[in-house]
């Protein structure tokens, strides 16, 4: 990653032990997901020893926990309506089976941390509905028809299922149209929100929150809308910059302010070639009041531009909301290397501090979505076909993060790509006579650190070479060699 990416990095110091005996030190848990099936997310029999003397060549990654970044809140995936859809059709033991394999923290569970809803239909929907759809021509403004008859046929039963299963789990609501009669075209897709609507919108927003809460599940933050530059999806709608400002400081943060609603408002949910729309948001002091922090997605522009975002308003969170990663079924190869390089390392070392991926589950058609918009080639982390299941590579991807790094922990810092380190040689004319040199531009494997609550630092390395390598790490003074195939992804967890 470029410099930019951390605004302060301190000189990370490889310093040898000359004279220290090379004694077995702490031990490393090593998960692997490899290019060719052979291991897909497998814990590894032989575990790795730190050493107190360093061997081989290379520069090591150098972890330091005294240098604590964001916390994390957790990794997961959108339950869409369509996912629950498949997962209520289940019978009840199979369903139960792969919700404790997902969302549980124990055994071979991958511990799945957060999860985003759509507030109403999302385009993977079987069909379009808003909690308050009404014949043309008629208005509630006071919401008396509000209901959310349609996610207790499956949203709400699979979340409570989750909850149960993990009761503390982080979830996101996010819109993506306000009903139709609200809006200037009065149609799901497109338009604008009527000027006349924002009060009544805001008290909507409200009703959610409170209406999900009397099922017990309570929404953590809600984003303001879905992709609010995109009209092209079924449903949608569009906001300048201007109005979700406004929106937000006249009408949705007074309206949960004076509910005593505590949900988080955050504001964006589009593309990362757009900072400067949440930037602009942020710039009105009434509005920012109200903000926790901004939502992104990477279908374009650069995922540093989170660290923009972060750099200039480093008072307000930066989350990842959505990205759809997919593969073709049945592929004899996995490319875990670029999901996971792009987005769990690419999110966390860029100040999010969530990855949320889109799709939790889908058939093997990509069904359902909606039409005229909706997408067709949204693969589920997981494809459900009756009661059978099929592990996909977004499923591997989060596995990587969520089921080590749990919520509250932190990111701390590592050697990468592109940072200065120093090292030390010896003078070539006087021997045991040292020097320190630094190399400006750090060639490592792509990575990642946390420090859990737990007590362990959890590494996630991606080999993105050719070749199948041997890194280095460095963790207090201790040295340890560390085998990765090509195209691999490790997770390294050990104690403090």
């Amino acid at each position: 990653m470029k410099k930019i990416i951390v605004p302060v990095l301190s000189f990370l110091v490889c310093i040898t032990s000359l004279y220290a005996q090379s004694e077995p030190g702490r031990k490393i848990e090593a998960w692997l997901t490899t290019n060719d099936r052979s291991s897909l997310f497998e814990k590894q029999g032989e575990m790795i020893s730190f050493s107190s003397r360093e061997q081989g060549w290379g520069t090591p990654i150098v972890i330091d926990e005294r240098q604590e970044l964001q916390t994390m809140d957790g990794f997961g995936f959108a339950l869409t309506g369509g996912s629950a859809e498949h997962l209520i059709k289940m019978d009840a033991d199979a369903r139960a089976k792969i919700l404790n394999e997902l969302f549980a923290t124990d055994a071979d569970n991958i511990g799945i941390s957060y999860i985003r809803l759509s507030i109403g239909a999302s385009d993977l929907n079987s069909f379009v509905f808003s909690y308050d759809d009404l014949k043309d021509g008629e208005t509630d403004f006071d919401l008396t028809k509000f209901s959310l008859l349609q996610d207790l046929k499956d949203v709400v039963p699979v979340m409570k299922e989750i909850l149960e299963i993990n009761p503390t789990i982080k979830i996101m609501g996010s819109p993506w149209s306000a009903p139709a009669w609200m809006k200037t075209n009065n149609n799901v897709r497109g338009g604008k929100l009527k000027e006349e609507c924002f009060d009544v919108y805001a008290r909507y927003f409200v009703k959610y929150v409170q209406e999900m809460a009397k099922q017990g599940i309570t929404i953590d933050a809600i984003t303001v809308q879905n992709e609010p530059m995109n009209s092209r999806n079924t449903p949608s709608m569009s906001w300048f910059v201007y109005e979700q400002a406004n929106f937000v400081k006249n009408n949705l943060g007074p309206a949960f302010k004076s509910a005593g609603i505590k949900t988080k408002i955050v504001i964006f949910d589009h593309n990362c070639d757009r900072p400067d729309y949440p930037l602009g948001i942020l710039s009105d002091p009434e509005a920012a009041q109200y903000i926790d922090g901004s939502g992104f997605h990477n279908y374009r522009g650069d995922m540093e531009a989170m660290s923009l975002v972060h750099l200039a308003r480093p008072d307000k969170n930066i989350y990842f909301t959505e990205q759809m990663v997919t593969e073709r079924p049945e592929s004899p190869e996995i490319n875990i290397i670029n999901p996971v390089k792009r987005l769990v390392l690419g999110a966390s070392l860029n100040w999010s501090r969530n990855l949320i991926l889109w799709n939790l589950a889908a058939d093997p058609l990509n069904d359902p979505h909606t039409d005229n918009g909706g997408c067709s080639m949204c693969q589920g982390a997981i494809t459900i076909d009756g009661n059978e299941v099929i592990r996909n590579i977004a499923y591997y991807t989060i596995a990587h993060a969520s089921k080590f790094v749990r919520p509250g922990s932190a990111r701390i810092v590592s050697t990468n790509r592109g940072d200065k380190t120093v090292h030390l040689y010896e003078d070539e004319q006087r021997p045991q006579v040292y020097r320190t040199g630094v190399v400006e531009d750090t060639q490592v494997l792509p990575n990642v650190a946390f420090s859990t609550p737990e007590g362990k630092i959890v590494l996630i390395v991606v080999n993105d070479t050719w070749n199948s390598n041997s890194f280095k790490v460095q963790y207090k003074g201790e040295f340890a060699n560390i085998p990765l195939p090509a195209g691999a992804v490790g997770t390294y967890v050990w104690d403090k």
